[in-house]
């Protein structure tokens, strides 16, 4: 697994805080930054739909395909799933155009709507219609790590932090639990790695990290994949609920197949009798129970989170000019209605 680095941290801080403020500068004029002509094209003759990363293909390959199944049959092309190993990747399939519609997490659908051209048009809910799920620190279970050593700063853990595009692996984390009390990852720790959830959840089951990042929903499926895993660990500390999952189009796709896919998932669960049993079991074991209707507000809480970690990494490098911009993007993130 990589080092998370200060330096590779600072840069997409730095980064982020641009776009931010871009973003939320053009918003007032009505555009939208770094993103594509809205210019809708001629119906595709299949759609590529990614799954973002946050288990293994080989995991998620087998729930995903009964769904593309159905909207291939619901569309009449054919839908074809596309899986990468990070975030990032799947922001830049669907800015390119390699694919039209994916499950993003907030966070990286965040990043796909600023830089991709993409649109929320489903949100999801779980099996007791929950549309939030919570970011999680996890530690090996008999350890005697607890919330307070972690908090001690005394540079003797390691920690996995999660995707840069993470939403609970790296932003809840940082956002609710570190930048509050004015603790830097990398002075904290004396390591931090980045990896992805399963993998952090490996490495704490076998000792190879101390302590790491998950969430309530990879703890669910990695519960009923690897549960001797699992029961190997524990965990310490538990974030403020954050915004479930989202279905996101690439708004240049044509109108009428966007309105078609949107229906698509809005209605799944909604089917009767036998056709319903079976697509009934098909959510469970995505761990769903509907896709609630959403559109691109349901990011404003991503956003308000995010730029209140980049203030606070503005206050720590010192420098007035980014200080000033940092908080004109958090009061900006916090008026009302605003969002990407």
């Amino acid at each position: 697994m990589p080092n998370f680095t200060r330096r590779a941290f600072t840069g997409r801080a730095s980064t982020a805080l641009l776009l931010l403020g871009a973003a939320l500068a053009l918003s007032a004029c009505g555009q939208k930054p770094s993103e594509p002509a809205k210019t809708a094209t001629a119906p595709p003759s299949e759609i590529k739909f990614s799954v973002l990363s946050a288990e293994t293909q080989a995991n998620l390959g087998p729930l995903w395909e009964p769904v593309l199944a159905d909207l291939s049959k619901e569309l009449g092309i054919p839908v074809k799933p596309f899986f990468a190993s990070n975030y990032s990747t799947l922001i830049e399939a669907m800015r390119f155009g390699d694919v039209q519609a994916g499950w993003f997490s907030a966070l990286s659908g965040l990043e796909a709507v600023r830089r991709a051209g993409g649109e929320v048009a489903t949100r999801t809910a779980d099996p007791d219609g929950r549309q939030s799920y919570e970011s999680v620190l996890i530690v090996r279970k008999g350890s005697g790590i607890t919330l307070d050593k972690i908090l001690k700063c005394d540079k003797s853990l390691s920690f996995g932090i999660g995707d840069s595009k993470s939403l609970s692996g790296t932003l809840a984390p940082l956002t609710y639990l570190f930048t509050p009390r004015g603790i830097d990852p990398q002075s904290c720790f004396k390591v931090v790695r980045s990896a992805s959830h399963q993998a952090n959840l490996f490495a704490v089951a076998n000792g190879v990290l101390d302590v790491s990042s998950n969430n309530s929903v990879g703890l669910f499926f990695a519960q009923r994949e690897n549960p001797a895993t699992v029961a190997k660990t524990e965990v310490v500390w538990t974030s403020p609920s954050l915004p479930e999952s989202a279905i996101i189009l690439k708004s240049s796709l044509d109108p009428a197949i966007k309105a078609k896919i949107r229906t698509f998932f809005l209605d799944y669960h909604k089917a009767t009798g036998a056709e319903g049993e079976r697509r009934k079991k098909i959510m469970k074991d995505l761990n769903w129970s509907s896709f609630p209707p959403a559109d691109n507000s349901y990011l404003q809480p991503v956003v308000q989170m995010e730029a209140g970690q980049l203030l606070a990494e503005a206050k720590r490098g010192g420098d007035p000019a980014r200080i000033k911009a940092a908080q004109a993007a958090l009061d900006a993130a916090n008026v009302p209605g605003a969002h990407p």
